[in-house]
C-alpha cells in the first residue's frame, strides 16, 4: 500500500516558469513543488530563445499586443483573456527583471527588444541574444530556493492524482525514490509541460510527454483545442533527438530562408514572407522538402561574423553538428514546438475538476487560439502562473475520501512507435487517412500494454485532429484546406471514447 503524507498548502507538479511562478504567488501559504528533473532541467522554460514578449516600448501599448495576439490565433482567441495577457505582460517582465533576470538593456536602460513574426512591434524583450529561458529560470530558481514558503522535491515523477467521489482533487500519486508517495493538498497545480516528447522531431524536452494532461483528463477533466499543435519551422537539422532550435530572432535580425539552389521562396507562400506566422513558415518548409528542395536559414549576411556573440546558443549547436553557421546557410526543418491546446483552465488556473489547478503550455485558456503567437509562451506561464498559484492558495474546500487515479507505464519502444506514428501522421499537414491509421495504432498500443498518459494525449491530438474538418492556424488538413465558423474544441476523455467532441464558437 502506498505511504500517505499530508501537505498543509498548495501541491505544484512542475518547476517551470508557470510552476515556480505559481509556487512564488502562493506565499504565504506553504507551496511544494514536485519535479523529476533538477532545477532549469527538464522543461521547456529553460529552453526558450527568443524571450519575453510585452508592450514596453514607447511605439506600443497592450491593446496592440492583444490584438496581435488574436491575430496569430486564426479567431479562436478568447478576446479577454489576451487583453489580460498583453495588460498584465510588461509589469511580468519587470518582476522577472526584479528577480534578476538579465535583460538585455538600450543605451538609455530601457528594455532592448527584437522583432518576431507577427509581431507589429518589436516587443520581445531578450537576454543575450537568444539566452532568455536559461537566464530567465536561473533566477526564478533561485528566487523559488530562497522563498522560505516554498519546498523543492526533485525526483519526484507524477503517476496520478487523488479524486475524491465528487470528482474534487485533493492530491497526487508520484514516484519517489522508486517508491510511490501519495500526497494530500489544499490544492494542486499541474504545470507539466506539454507534448513534444510524443513526436519524433521535437525542439522540447523528450521528459514532456503530455502526462498532466493525460492524467487530467482520466481524472474526468475537461480538455481543450488538443489538435492544436504548433510546429517550430527552423529547427536545425542534424539529426539530434532533440533537435536544437534556431530563434526565430534571427529571422527578425534579416536572416532569410533559401532552398538548396540559394533561392529564396518565402514571398511565394505569404507576404510577410520570412516574418510569416509560424504556421505558414512551417507549411512553406514541409512542402519545399517534401519538393527535395530542401529547406535553409542564412544569416551570413544578417548577423555573420557576430554569430558568437549574438545568438551563442544557435552558434554553438550549429557548430557541434559540423554547421558554421557565419560562412554556411542552417539546414532547418519544422518540428513540434509548442501545444496550444491543453487542460481547461479559467484565467485564475481553475480546471472542470474542483481543486485542480493548471498553469503554462498544459493548460488551455484561449490565450493563444489556434496558432501561439511568438514569445508569448514565457509570458503565459508568468502571468497566468502567478493567477494559478494565488487562486489555489486562496482554496479552502477539503476533499473527502481520496482515491488515486493512475495510468499504466508505456514502454521504450512502444513509445519510439508513437512518436514516428504523431510526426507522419498529426504534423505538420494532416488528413483523414493518417489520422485514422494513428487512432488505430494507439488502440493497438493501448490493447498491448494499457493506457498510459502519453497514449491519452495523443488519443486527444489525433482524435481532435479528425474531428476537425478544416484547416485552422496550426492545424492544417490537406482534405479540408478551408476554413469554417471559428469553434474552439472541449472534451472529456469519455468523449473521445464516444467519438463525440463538443465545440464553443468564440
Amino acid at each position: 500500500m502506498a505511504e500517505r503524507i499530508r501537505h498543509d498548502g498548495v501541491l505544484v507538479v512542475g518547476a517551470g516558469l508557470a510552476g515556480l511562478s505559481a509556487a512564488l504567488a502562493a506565499a504565504p501559504a506553504k507551496a511544494l513543488v514536485l519535479t523529476e528533473t533538477p532545477l532549469n532541467q527538464g522543461c521547456s522554460s529553460a529552453w526558450a530563445q527568443g524571450g519575453v514578449a510585452a508592450a514596453l516600448g514607447a511605439d506600443d501599448t497592450p491593446a496592440l499586443h492583444a490584438a496581435d495576439t488574436v491575430t496569430a490565433g486564426a479567431g479562436l482567441v478568447a478576446p479577454e483573456v489576451a487583453r489580460m495577457l498583453a495588460e498584465e505582460g510588461p509589469e511580468a517582465v519587470r518582476r522577472l527583471a526584479a528577480l534578476g533576470a538579465p535583460f538585455d538593456r538600450a543605451a538609455d536602460g530601457a528594455f532592448a527588444q527584437s522583432l518576431e513574426a507577427a509581431h507589429s512591434r518589436a516587443r520581445v524583450a531578450r537576454v543575450k541574444g537568444d539566452q532568455a529561458g536559461r537566464e530567465i529560470m536561473q533566477a526564478v530558481s533561485v528566487a523559488a530556493l530562497a522563498a522560505p514558503h516554498i519546498q523543492v522535491r526533485t525526483g519526484a515523477r507524477l503517476v496520478g492524482l487523488l479524486r475524491a467521489d465528487d470528482g474534487r482533487i485533493g492530491g497526487v500519486a508520484a514516484r519517489i525514490d522508486g517508491q510511490i508517495v501519495e500526497i494530500e493538498a489544499r490544492a494542486v497545480v499541474l504545470a507539466t509541460g506539454g507534448v513534444g516528447g510524443l513526436y519524433a522531431v521535437t525542439t522540447t524536452p523528450p521528459e514532456l510527454k503530455g502526462e498532466g494532461l493525460g492524467l487530467a483528463a482520466l481524472a474526468g477533466a475537461v480538455i481543450a483545442d488538443a489538435e492544436f499543435v504548433q510546429f517550430h519551422p527552423t529547427a536545425i537539422d542534424i539529426g539530434r533527438d532533440p533537435a536544437p532550435l534556431a530563434t526565430e530572432a534571427l529571422r527578425g535580425e534579416g536572416a532569410v530562408l533559401i532552398n538548396s539552389r540559394g533561392e529564396r521562396f518565402m514571398a511565394r507562400y505569404h507576404p510577410a514572407a520570412e516574418l510569416a506566422p509560424r504556421d505558414v513558415v512551417a507549411r512553406a518548409l514541409h512542402t519545399e522538402r517534401e519538393a527535395g528542395r530542401g529547406a535553409f536559414l542564412d544569416a551570413r549576411e544578417a548577423v555573420g561574423a557576430h554569430f558568437p556573440d549574438e545568438f551563442p546558443g544557435v552558434f554553438a549547436a550549429c557548430m557541434g553538428g559540423g554547421i558554421d553557421p557565419r560562412v554556411q546557410p542552417i539546414p532547418v526543418a519544422p518540428a513540434c514546438h509548442y501545444h496550444m491546446g491543453g487542460i481547461a483552465t479559467d484565467a485564475e488556473g481553475r480546471t472542470s475538476l474542483p481543486g485542480l489547478y493548471a498553469a503554462g503550455e498544459c493548460a488551455s485558456t484561449g490565450v493563444h487560439g489556434a496558432n501561439r503567437l511568438a514569445s508569448n509562451s514565457l509570458l503565459e506561464a508568468a502571468v497566468f502562473g502567478a493567477r494559478a498559484g494565488r487562486a489555489a492558495a486562496a482554496e479552502a474546500a477539503q476533499a473527502g475520501p481520496l482515491a488515486a487515479v493512475t495510468a499504466g507505464e508505456l514502454p521504450a519502444p512502444a513509445l519510439k512507435t508513437l512518436r514516428e506514428a504523431m510526426s507522419r501522421d498529426a504534423g505538420v499537414m494532416r488528413d483523414a487517412q493518417g489520422l485514422t491509421r494513428l487512432l488505430d495504432l494507439i488502440g493497438a498500443l493501448e490493447a498491448a500494454h494499457g493506457r498510459s498518459a502519453p497514449l491519452i494525449a495523443a488519443r486527444f491530438i489525433a482524435a481532435g485532429a479528425l474531428a476537425r474538418r478544416e484547416s485552422r492556424g496550426a492545424h492544417f488538413r490537406t482534405d479540408f484546406t478551408d476554413s469554417q465558423q471559428p469553434r474552439r474544441t472541449f472534451a472529456t476523455l469519455g468523449d473521445i471514447d464516444r467519438q463525440d467532441l463538443r465545440y464553443a464558437a468564440e
